[in-house]
């Protein structure tokens, strides 16, 4: 005697025939095999004992043998085919009961799996590692896979269904099916190297006009080069883009260089690259944004849930800022 269970619906199976049960069904049985009392078990049911009478003759007419010896005077007792029953339909029950919870679990976002993605900057700033603390606490069985990569990759990953969340610039335009939520903000430093003569003065717009720029570019339309753009035509002068590059590392070690200067976000400050110095760019009052980004349609409830946590960074102070004091920053 063994159980296929699905749903609501169990089906027994004897010998090479199968019967089909029903959830409400094993439990009114369980409960009457284990009180061998008919007015006892209809209390503890909450049902009429004439229902009980009838709920037990018809599973018994379904499975084609007596499950319990029942008289006017002898005590009820369990057939040896309701003992059998009884055994099964408690592990029955069991993984029905699991499989609920699980599904209710899986349904409210408190389990699961998120692949997360974040550019270097969602890391450095804090906004990455507080978030995920946030959602640690909140949801602790759902596993997360956290990957670095650019923006334009990630909202590609987005769309494509190989991310569920993702830390990125934000752009003008996203993918369809996908939204964003700017989340971050930070004013810009620029890196120069620790010998530059601007590492020892104050930085006004003007004293950039004539100075090589390096910018962390993905592609013709991804990157840093709107920043430039903005800090150039806020100094009333034409840059000079001397090297475009993958990353801010790349841009702040050719810095240190000697091969130009670089605008960065406050937080990549904490970089402790040798011989650069983080100047602040006095007159512009641009900012670096960070947004979380994610499906805007099919999300699962562990999606939408990290997210949310995630925008709460615009209220909530993250812990770990960095000391930027100590990279030079003055």
């Amino acid at each position: 005697m063994t159980f296929n269970v699905l749903n609501d619906i169990y089906d027994l199976y004897i010998g090479s025939n199968s019967v089909v049960i029903e959830t409400r069904q094993l439990r009114t049985f369980v409960t009457l095999a284990e009180d061998l009392h008919f007015g006892h078990a209809a209390d503890r049911l909450d049902v009429a004992q004439s229902a009980l009478s009838r709920q037990l003759q018809d599973l018994e007419r379904r499975l084609g043998t007596r499950l319990l010896n029942r008289g006017r005077r002898a005590a009820v007792t369990l057939t040896e085919a309701g003992q059998a029953l009884l055994a099964e339909a408690r592990v029955a029950l069991q993984q029905i009961d699991r499989a609920e919870a699980a599904a209710r679990r899986a349904g409210r976002g408190e389990v699961g799996r998120l692949e997360i993605g974040y550019v270097v900057s969602a890391a450095l700033s804090g906004v990455l590692s507080s978030a995920l603390e946030r959602f640690r606490l909140a949801r602790p069985d759902v596993q997360v896979q956290v990957t670095g990569m650019e923006t334009p990759k990630q909202l590609t990953a987005l769309r494509d269904g190989s991310l569920d969340v993702a830390f990125v610039r934000p752009r003008a335009t996203y993918p369809d099916g996908v939204s964003a939520t700017v989340i971050h903000r930070e004013s810009m430093l620029l890196a120069v190297a620790a010998n530059h003569p601007l590492a020892h003065q104050r930085v006004d717009l003007r004293a950039l006009a004539d100075q090589p720029f390096i910018i962390p570019q993905f592609d013709e339309s991804a990157g840093f080069a709107e920043h430039l753009a903005a800090l150039a035509s806020s100094g009333g002068f034409e840059p000079k883009l001397a090297y475009r590059v993958r990353d801010f590392i790349t841009a702040i070690a050719m810095a240190a260089a000697g091969y130009g200067v670089v605008p960065v976000p406050r937080s990549v400050a904490c970089i402790g690259l040798e011989n650069v110095v983080y100047r602040p760019i006095h007159g512009y009052e641009g900012v670096a944004e960070l947004a979380v980004a994610h499906r805007s349609s099919g999300a699962s409830p562990a999606t939408l849930a990290f997210a949310a946590l995630a925008r709460e960074s615009l209220q909530k102070p993250l812990r770990g800022t960095p000391d930027n004091t100590r990279n030079g920053v003055t």
